[in-house]
C-alpha cells in the first residue's frame, strides 16, 4: 500500500505539472535535481500524513465515505506540513498552484486506489480460503476469528479427522463441515483451500501426516492453530502454545550483532531525545511544582532484563502520598493524578526522564514495559509464560503499548503478554520502525494514558 501510494504521489506531481504548464513542463528543467528533491519531499509528506491519519489500518468493512474522510484528512495534513517546509525553505517550493494541485490530485488517486483495494479484500475470490482440520472448541475459535471480517482469509469449512469428531459437544454447524474425499489433497482442492490449519485437541493417531505432507508439497500452506492465530492477530495464542512450539518455531533468536545494533540505536535516540527535551524541563518543573507539593521526579523500582530490579525515573504526575496504602494499578480517572499530571500522562511527557534509563542501559527504547516487583510476583503465579517477557530489556515503548490500551487487571496483563511475546519472537528493524511510528500517533492523540 505504501509503495503504490508513493508511485501515485509521483504520478500526481507529474499530473499537476501537466495541468499547470502543459507537456512542455518536462522539457524545461522540471526533471532537474531540485525537482526530484521536491518530488521526494512530496512523497514523504503524503505517506507520513496518510500513516498518521490511519489510512493504512482501515477496517476492511469500512464504507467508501470513511475511506474518503481519512484520505481527506491525510491530504490536509500533508498540505500543512509542506506549507511549513516551503515557508522555512523557499528553494524547494512548488509554486504557482502546483502544490495545491499535486495534493488534490493525489487525494483523488489515493481514494480510488484504497476504495478499490478494500473492495478487493472483501471479495471472496481475492481472499485466501482456509480449511480447518477439527470441529472442536479450538477449531470453532479460529472459525470465529476468520468470520470477524477484518482478515485477508475466508473460511472454506471444517474437516473432521475422526469419525467421533473432536468434541463431545457439537460446536460447528453441520453446513460448515466439509465431506472428506479420497484423500486430504483432493478435499482441499475441492473447497479451493490455500491454507490448512490444524486445530485438533488430540493429534495422536488422528492426524494424517502423509496426506498433509502431500498437501504442503503441492503448494498448500499447512500451519498449526497458534501459528495461524499469530499470522492473523499479530500476537501469540498463549493458551495453545507449548514449550516445544517455542523451541522449534521460527523467531526468538537475537544475534550478538543485533544486540549491538539495538544498543547503539538506543543510545543515539535517548541522547537526542534528552537534548531536544532539555529546553522544556524548566517549564515542566514549574508546572508540576505550582500544581501540587512534592518532588519533581518520581522514582520507582521496576523489574528489568533477567528479572534484575532497577530504579525507574518519571516526572511526578500523582500526589505525593499516592501509594500510602501500597502498590495499586492506576485506574481510569484516577483521583491520585494531579491536573498537570493528567496532561503529562495523556501525552507521555511524564515518561521523558526514562530516556536516562535507556542511556544508562537499564532499558531499551523498544521492548516490553517494565513492571513493578509486587505485580510481577503476583502475575508469575497467575500467568504461566509471564516471566518470559524478562528475557530482553524493558522498553520506553513497545508492541503491547501501541496495540493495547493501559491495563489494570490480570486479564489485561495476559492480553499484553500476547503482544510482548510476539515482539520478542519477531523483533526486527521493520517491526521497531512500525512501533516508533505507532508511538508517534499514540502520543499525538493522547491514547491510553491514565
Amino acid at each position: 500500500m505504501l509503495l503504490i501510494d508513493a508511485l501515485l504521489a509521483v504520478a500526481a506531481h507529474c499530473s499537476a505539472l501537466t495541468v499547470r504548464f502543459g507537456y512542455t513542463a518536462f522539457s524545461n528543467g522540471w526533471l532537474s535535481r531540485q525537482s526530484l528533491q521536491v518530488a521526494l519531499l512530496l512523497v514523504s509528506a503524503v505517506l507520513f500524513s496518510s500513516y498518521l491519519m490511519e489510512v493504512y489500518i482501515l477496517d476492511r468493512r469500512c464504507s467508501r465515505w470513511e475511506i474518503f474522510i481519512n484520505c481527506l484528512q491525510a491530504a490536509g495534513t500533508s498540505f500543512f506540513f509542506l506549507f511549513i517546509v516551503y515557508y522555512l525553505s523557499p528553494s524547494v517550493m512548488l509554486g504557482r498552484g502546483v502544490l495545491f494541485l499535486s495534493v488534490a490530485i493525489f487525494l483523488a488517486y489515493q481514494f480510488l486506489w484504497h476504495a478499490f483495494s478494500i473492495f478487493a479484500v472483501r471479495a471472496p475470490q481475492f481472499c485466501q480460503r482456509v480449511l480447518i482440520l477439527g470441529d472442536g472448541r479450538l477449531a470453532w475459535q479460529l472459525g470465529e476469528l476468520i468470520h470477524s471480517g477484518d482478515t485477508q482469509y475466508t473460511l472454506a469449512g471444517f474437516l473432521r479427522c475422526s469419525e467421533e469428531g473432536d468434541s463431545e459437544e457439537p460446536l460447528i454447524a453441520p453446513g460448515l463441515l466439509v465431506s472428506r474425499e479420497a484423500d486430504l489433497l483432493t478435499t482441499a482442492r475441492k473447497v479451493k483451500a490455500g491454507v490448512m490449519v490444524v486445530a485438533l485437541s488430540e493429534r495422536r493417531g488422528v492426524l494424517p501426516l502423509q496426506e498433509m505432507m502431500q498437501c504442503k508439497l503441492e503448494g498448500i500452506k499447512v500451519v498449526d492453530a497458534p501459528t495461524f492465530y499469530e499470522m492473523v492477530q499479530e500476537k501469540l495464542m498463549l493458551e495453545e502454545i507449548t514449550p516445544g512450539w517455542i523451541i522449534f518455531s521460527a523467531g526468538f533468536h537475537r544475534t550478538a550483532l543485533s544486540k549491538v545494533y539495538k544498543r547503539c540505536i538506543d543510545m543515539m535516540l535517548s541522547l537526542l531525545g534528552l537534548i531536544l527535551a532539555a529546553p522544556f524541563f524548566p517549564l515542566i518543573a514549574l508546572a508540576i511544582k505550582l500544581d501540587s507539593p512534592g518532588p519533581l521526579f518520581f522514582t520507582q523500582v521496576r523489574v528489568g532484563s533477567g528479572e534484575i530490579p532497577f530504579m525507574l525515573y518519571k516526572f511526578r504526575s500523582m500526589t505525593q502520598d499516592a501509594e500510602r496504602n501500597g502498590a495499586v494499578w492506576a485506574v481510569k480517572n484516577d483521583a491520585r493524578v494531579t491536573r498537570v499530571g493528567r496532561f503529562l500522562r495523556n501525552y507521555r511527557i511524564d515518561e521523558i526522564p526514562q530516556l536516562y534509563n535507556v542511556l544508562r542501559g537499564d532499558m531499551s527504547f523498544i521492548g516490553p514495559r517494565p513492571e513493578r516487583p509486587e505485580f510481577v510476583a503476583s502475575l508469575k503465579k497467575e500467568i504461566y509464560y509471564y516471566s518470559k517477557r524478562h528475557t530482553m530489556k524493558p522498553g520506553l515503548t513497545g508492541w503491547a503499548q501501541v496495540r493495547y490500551p493501559y491495563g489494570a487487571t490480570v486479564e489485561d496483563a495476559l492480553e499484553k503478554l500476547r503482544f510482548d511475546l510476539y515482539y520478542i519472537k519477531n523483533v526486527s528493524f521493520l517491526l521497531d520502525s512500525q512501533i516508533i511510528f505507532e508511538t508517534v500517533k499514540v502520543v499525538l492523540y493522547g491514547r491510553g494514558g491514565r
